[in-house]
């Protein structure tokens, strides 16, 4: 059975630093991701600077990284042409990646003064990334739960038969998908994992499934290391969280993006960040029992030194987490 390496082993142990958004770091280094790919299409043309962001993230005061096939699947990269070996290959390289960013930065002894080995969490979009039509923020999908699995299935037992340490359930807005991916997280009880939901408000998912009832459901699966939510302002966790926590004895993990609006048609963000209450709000969130904290869209490499520096400096606790 999969170790939870989220558990505190006392009360002055800090949370674990999450990465931030990886689009945003290879869009800010010129790389054009209007793609259905996203992050995926820099996986197959450029995998060094893939590699680079990732170090970069670990220098920056990460404890994990997580892949670059959030909106990586079999089915998306065939649309691309690769036969389906060739996409299961990309899909072991994304993992590849990242091991070899944390290795090589691991190994460098300078770089383990105080710091916990890093782990590498292999993400796992939800069906609505590879649509890539906005879907995974409403939770309407074409398919059923037998779509859903097979579509899923496919990519889950490629990465879970990888190096990486977790496997990142992310921004799943649907019940439905919920149930689908806990299921295969059943399937492979050696492989831990996290699940982090996309939510409409503190007690729904998009699709309006109570968060109640996915976290009763979360609870009975033992290698689900982790609960939370990401890629919503950072003003709604908060209440998110404690939703969770009256249903789900999980440690917690919050990961919101830097703030502003997303237009969906357009793939871009139309007005500032907002990342002051993305930090402000961290303190918060670990009391509430927050054990991983990082960010998402929007969340770049400095600030994620910013977050480390903030939760580490001993002024939160370790919250009731866990």
């Amino acid at each position: 059975m999969a170790q939870n390496p989220f558990l505190p082993t006392s009360a002055q142990d800090p949370p674990w630093i999450l990465d931030g958004g990886l689009a945003t770091t290879l869009e800010s280094r010129g790389f054009d991701l209007d793609d259905p790919l996203w992050s995926a299409r820099v996986l197959l043309e450029d995998p060094a600077a893939i590699r680079a962001a990732h170090r970069d993230f670990l220098a920056a005061g990460a404890d994990i990284v997580t892949t670059a096939s959030y909106q990586a699947s079999v089915e998306g990269f065939q649309a691309r042409g690769l036969s389906r070996h060739e996409a299961a290959a990309a899909l072991r390289r994304s993992v590849e990646l990242a091991l070899e960013a944390r290795d090589g930065f691991w190994s460098e002894a300078a770089n383990r003064d105080g710091r916990r080995s890093p782990l590498v969490a292999a993400s796992v979009g939800p069906y609505g990334a590879f649509l890539a039509d906005g879907s995974e923020y409403t939770g309407r999908y074409p398919v059923g739960p037998d779509g859903l699995r097979e579509f899923h299935r496919a990519r889950w037992r490629i990465l879970a038969d990888t190096a990486a340490e977790l496997l990142a359930c992310e921004t799943i807005p649907s019940g439905v998908e919920v149930h689908v991916l806990l299921g295969l997280m059943e399937e492979t009880p050696s492989k831990a994992a996290w699940l982090s939901l996309s939510c409409d408000d503190a007690t729904h998912l998009r699709d309006r499934t109570p968060i109640a009832e996915v976290a009763r459901r979360a609870d009975t699966v033992p290698n689900l290391v982790a609960i939370g939510a990401n890629c919503t302002d950072a003003h709604a966790i908060a209440p998110i969280l404690r939703e969770l926590r009256r249903h789900s004895s999980k440690p917690l993990i919050a990961y919101p993006n830097g703030g502003g609006d997303y237009a969906v048609d357009t793939r871009s963000w139309g007005s500032p960040a907002a990342t002051e209450e993305w930090l402000a709000g961290a303190p918060a969130w670990v009391e509430i029992g927050a054990r991983v904290v990082g960010g998402c869209c929007r969340i770049d490499p400095a600030r994620i030194t910013t977050l480390r520096h903030r939760l580490n400096s001993g002024a939160t606790g370790t919250g009731t987490g866990g």
